[in-house]
């Protein structure tokens, strides 16, 4: 900056009033500044910067598995969001491992990130110990944690699963396979409630057989829809809880010479770019992906911002039921 201010002919005061718009520099002073900026090559250093004003303008995320397509939309509209409000995002993928996302939010915090979004791998004391201790804002999303009062942007995952189940239901099925999420998120307790209600509510008896763990992997789908395929009784129909676990569904289905909806009707939680593309079209509930993302993001700006209120916020949004080609009705069988 002292080489800025000499190569302009202005004091280093006006040269940081320009960079950090803290006060208003004529017209003819900024072009200077901009050509001996421009001559010199300066460039902010960020880390001096953030020792001083004990900000980065960096935000941490983490997310439960990057691959999965719903992460990957919620991550680009948060970083829109942000990168347009002047913040940086640092992102991490945990792989669904909750040690491993320990980890990383230490790793956020030890880079002075200003504030986390965190997309929970379960709720293991650590990470609620981190998260408690962290005095910085933090945004849940997708999962929420007990015993973490902060704020939180949700889908009603019991609704979701209740919604797609009773419409296998209405289609006139009654051994519906259920491909479930782990058991420690709150993601996997809802949708299995949502299930388990759909089939209360039709007086259909729950079947703990027809429930198989695949822990929102393709190949953990792949397996547990094995199990189900292969069971004395067949399940008419399958529901799995994500995206991922569908795709290992449909593998098993077409490993076992059995072809959908002929044979077994399949439906899922979580749209995705292909599942239109899919032979046959996937009917699956559609998350709001954008809205979840952009709640997040705005929540977090406005706990930064000092405009939050001091209660924790909860926004629970609704899914879509998109109805395909990949169910048919039971009697057609």
């Amino acid at each position: 900056m002292i080489d800025v201010a000499q190569a302009a002919g202005v004091s280093i005061a006006t040269v940081s009033a320009f960079i950090n718009g803290t006060s208003n520099v004529s017209p003819e002073l900024a072009q200077r500044i901009e050509t001996a900026i421009g001559a010199i090559g300066y460039q902010r250093n960020a880390i001096a910067r953030s020792l001083k004003t004990g900000a980065t303008r960096t935000i941490g995320l983490t997310v439960a598995d990057i691959r999965n397509p719903f992460f990957t939309d919620v991550v680009a509209t948060i970083q829109q969001v942000l990168n347009k409000a002047g913040y940086a995002v640092m992102l991490c993928s945990n792989d669904e491992d909750t040690a491993k996302q320990d980890d990383q939010i230490k790793l956020l915090l030890d880079r002075m990130v200003d504030g986390l979004i965190i997309a929970p791998a379960g709720e293991d004391d650590v990470m609620k110990r981190l998260v408690t201790t962290a005095r910085k804002p933090v945004v849940l999303i997708d999962r929420i944690c007990d015993g973490l009062d902060i704020d939180a942007v949700v889908l009603d995952n019991l609704k979701a699963l209740f919604d797609v189940t009773s419409y296998l239901l209405g289609l006139g099925h009654r051994r519906i396979g259920y491909l479930s999420g782990p058991p420690d998120t709150s993601t996997g307790r809802d949708r299995l409630t949502g299930y388990r209600k759909a089939l209360g509510a039709a007086g259909v008896e729950f079947v703990a057989d027809l429930v198989r763990d695949g822990s929102y992997r393709e190949a953990d789908g792949y397996r547990a829809a094995m199990q189900l395929l292969t069971m004395p009784e067949q399940p008419t129909a399958i529901v799995s809880a994500n995206n991922l676990m569908v795709i290992g569904a449909m593998r098993a289905i077409r490993d076992m010479g059995l072809t959908c909806p002929a044979d077994i009707s399949v439906a899922s939680m979580d749209d995705f770019p292909w599942a239109d593309a899919f032979s046959p079209r996937l009917t699956t509930v559609a998350q709001p992906v954008e809205a979840i993302g952009e709640q997040a993001a705005n929540l977090l700006l406005e706990r930064l911002q000092g405009r939050a209120p001091e209660r924790a916020r909860k926004i629970v949004l609704h899914g879509s039921l998109v109805v395909r080609n990949s169910c048919a009705p039971l009697a057609v069988r």
